[in-house]
């Protein structure tokens, strides 16, 4: 079974993802393609290389994850193939790798040269014209050589997000994702905390971390271990980015709970 993922920020107004589907069907017919997202905000990079820093592994070996959020196409930015731990990315060289590189480093990569689309590709639509093609002869088994030459893979682009570090007997964390429920994600690993923790964000002090959402009264805040492994920190039936007024890289200070 060849396994296809999705993720993009064409939304589903437009049919843009029909096409790029079209042309995956007729070129990999026996492909499974899975929506992972398509309502990222336009030209939001730091969001993909979010989402695909927590889905890449979650799929089997040999899975071809196709991400297009690509604010720069048709300029300088490279088109890219790149082979990390089995899977496949294809898709910008913009930066959208970037959590996956931390965890899976690229072992392989090469730069998209072949136009295998129908006619001469679209300087606009490399989703449909370059990186679907280059996609679908991944899932098939296809030599990657016949995609374009290889690169150097240590100079795949990575942004520069910022790491958790500790601070005497704390740690100093960011905010690195806000959801569409206004949960604030931080990169405070949980397994680097004692049990119980004083989190200190926008001059607001919070207990926890909680088990559940309903461990508070509605409304209130509360911090809990996120399902990726990092703290969050939430609005029971609200949304915490709101209360507290803040967004990605907003300082967290963790410290154990006195």
């Amino acid at each position: 079974m060849s396994l296809i993922t999705l993720t993009t920020d064409f939304g589903t107004r437009d049919g843009y993802v029909g096409e790029v589907k079209g042309v995956l069907a007729t070129r990999a017919p026996d492909a499974t393609l899975l929506d992972i997202a398509h309502d990222v905000e336009p030209g939001d990079i730091r969001c993909g290389a979010w989402i695909l820093g927590r889905i890449w592994v979650r799929y089997p070996a040999g899975t071809v994850h196709l991400a297009v959020i690509d604010p720069g196409v048709g300029g300088e930015r490279m088109p890219i193939v790149a082979r990390l731990s089995d899977r496949w990315y294809v898709g910008p060289d913009n930066g959208l790798l970037t959590h996956a590189i931390r965890s899976h480093p690229v072992a392989e990569a090469r730069r998209i040269e072949a136009a295998t689309g129908e006619g001469a590709p679209s300087d606009t639509f490399h989703g449909r014209d370059l990186f679907a093609p280059a996609a679908a002869h991944l899932s098939g088994g296809g030599d990657p050589r016949a995609i374009g030459p290889e690169i150097d893979r240590s100079s795949c682009v990575v942004l520069p997000v910022p790491r958790a570090a500790r601070r005497g007997d704390s740690f100093l964390g960011h905010v690195v994702h806000v959801d569409r429920f206004g949960n604030l994600i931080t990169n405070l690993p949980v397994g680097w905390l004692p049990a119980e923790v004083e989190i200190r964000i926008a001059g607001v002090t919070l207990h926890g971390p909680a088990r559940s959402y309903d461990a508070v009264p509605r409304g209130e805040l509360l911090v809990s271990r996120g399902s990726g492994g990092t703290l969050e920190i939430a609005v029971r039936d609200g949304r915490a980015d709101r209360r507290l007024g803040v967004t990605l890289d907003a300082e967290v200070e963790a410290a154990p709970r006195a």
